[in-house]
C-alpha cells in the first residue's frame, strides 16, 4: 500500500498547498488595493539606460481621466537613509498623499504627507514600521532628522507594519513629498505612476490610459501590440488573473507528477494480487470445487484489491492533512497570516484514483484466479 499512501497523501497534499499559496497571494493583493493600476515605463530590455519613457505631463495628461482616482506619480531616490551612525539602504518614494490610500497604508504615528507638503516641496518623510525600528530602535521617530543624500528630511510619521506583498516587504520603504525628491533628482519623467480604478472599471481604465498615452507618445499600434508600446499599464486584476493561471498549471502538473506514485502503486498491487493467486490457488480451487462460480472468485479478489488501495488511501489522506497543516504553521513563521486550504475536490479526486486503481490493477490478478480449473488448483503446491 506504501505507493497509493504516497500517491495518494502527494496529490491531496500538492492541490491544498496550491490552493492555499493561490489563496495567501490573491488575498494580500485584494487587502493591499484589488484596484490598483501601475504606469511603468518599458524597460528589461533597456536596463542600464535611463527609462524616460513616462513623464510628469504624462501623469498630469492620466490624472484628468474619469475612469481613475487617487493618482500618484512616483520618483525612486537611489540614496541611503540616515540617522546618526545608523543607515538603511530602502526603497525612497518621491510621491504624493494618494499612494497611502492606493496600497491601504495606514499612520501608526503622526501624520501622513499632505497636499501642502507637496506645494512646498517639504523635507519630510514618512517612514516605514520596519525602517522605523532599525533606524531608532525605541526611540520615536516623529521629529528626528533623518539623511537622504546630502539633504536632511524631518520624521513627521510612522506606518503600521503590514508584512509583505508576494514577498516583497512594504515595512521598509520610506515616503517623501514628491516636489523635494524631483527637485534632488532634476528629472523631468517618472518611475511610475499609481492610480486605483473607478469602481467597476478596470479595464475600462486601462483601456483609457494606454489609449492617452499612445497618442501623447505618438504610438501607432492598430494590433495592440504591447511590444510597440514605450510603457507597460498593469493593473491588480491581471496580476491576479496571471497568479490563478500559473498556480493552477503548477498545482496540475506536480499532481501529474504526484499521480505517477498511483501508478507505480497500482502495479505494485497488481504484483501483490498475483503472489496471493498463487499462494492461494488450493483454496481458489476448493472454493471453485463447492460451488464458487468464476464471478465470485472475481469479485474476492477484486474487493481485496480496492480494498488495499482505499485503505492505503485513507492513510494517505490522513497524513497528507497532517503535514499540510505543520507546513502551515512553518509558513506562518516566515509569511505571517497564512490558512491551509484543504481541497474537498482533491479528497474526491483522490478516493476515485485510488479506487480506480485497485479496479484497474486489480482485475487481471481477480480474471486469473477465476479463470483456474478446480481440479488443478487443488493439486497445486
Amino acid at each position: 500500500m506504501l505507493g497509493i499512501i504516497i500517491g495518494v497523501g502527494a496529490v491531496i497534499l500538492m492541490l491544498s498547498v496550491g490552493r492555499s499559496f493561490e489563496s495567501y497571494i490573491l488575498d494580500q493583493i485584494d487587502s493591499f488595493g484589488g484596484n490598483v493600476i501601475d504606469v511603468y515605463p518599458t524597460g528589461l530590455e533597456k536596463f542600464g539606460q535611463v527609462l524616460d519613457t513616462v513623464t510628469i505631463d504624462d501623469y498630469k495628461a492620466v490624472e484628468k481621466l474619469t475612469s481613475v482616482k487617487s493618482i500618484a506619480p512616483v520618483i525612486f531616490l537611489p540614496e541611503v537613509v540616515q540617522f546618526g551612525r545608523e543607515e538603511a539602504s530602502v526603497l525612497i518614494f518621491g510621491t504624493s498623499p494618494e499612494i497611502f490610500e492606493n496600497y491601504g497604508l495606514e499612520i501608526e504615528k503622526g501624520r501622513l504627507l499632505t497636499e501642502q507638503d507637496i506645494k512646498r516641496a517639504k523635507a519630510v518623510a514618512v517612514v516605514s514600521h520596519g525602517s522605523a525600528e532599525d533606524l531608532f530602535g525605541s526611540k520615536n521617530p516623529i521629529g528626528k532628522n533623518v539623511k537622504i543624500g546630502s539633504k536632511h528630511f524631518a520624521v513627521v510619521g510612522v506606518l503600521k507594519g503590514v508584512g509583505s506583498l508576494v514577498l516583497q516587504d512594504l515595512d521598509e520603504p520610506v515616503y517623501v513629498p514628491f516636489t523635494a525628491a524631483k527637485s534632488m533628482m532634476d528629472r523631468s519623467y517618472l518611475d511610475y505612476i499609481s492610480m486605483q480604478s473607478a469602481e467597476g472599471s478596470d479595464e475600462l481604465a486601462r483601456s483609457d490610459i494606454t489609449a492617452l498615452l499612445r497618442q501623447r507618445h505618438r504610438i501607432v499600434n492598430p494590433d495592440d501590440d504591447p511590444d510597440k508600446d514605450d510603457f507597460i499599464v498593469r493593473s491588480a486584476a491581471q496580476a491576479t488573473g496571471v497568479i490563478e493561471t500559473v498556480a493552477l498549471g503548477i498545482t496540475l502538473f506536480i499532481s501529474i507528477v504526484a499521480g505517477i506514485s498511483l501508478l507505480v502503486g497500482g502495479i505494485g498491487i497488481m504484483n501483490i494480487m498475483l503472489v496471493a493467486v498463487s499462494e492461494r490457488t488450493p483454496e481458489i480451487g476448493l472454493r471453485k470445487a463447492v460451488g464458487a462460480k468464476k464471478r465470485d472468485i472475481l469479485i474476492q479478489f477484486l474487493i481485496e484489491s480496492v480494498v488495499l488501495t482505499l485503505v492505503g488511501g485513507a492513510i494517505g489522506i490522513i497524513g497528507s492533512t497532517i503535514i499540510g497543516i505543520l507546513l502551515s504553521n512553518v509558513a506562518e513563521v516566515f509569511l505571517g497570516e497564512f490558512n491551509f486550504n484543504f481541497s474537498v475536490s482533491s479528497l474526491f479526486l483522490a478516493v476515485m484514483m485510488a479506487g480506480g486503481t485497485g479496479i484497474i490493477f486489480g482485475l487481471y490478478p481477480a480474471k486469473h484466479a477465476s479463470d483456474l480449473n478446480p481440479m488443478e488448483a487443488m493439486r497445486y503446491e
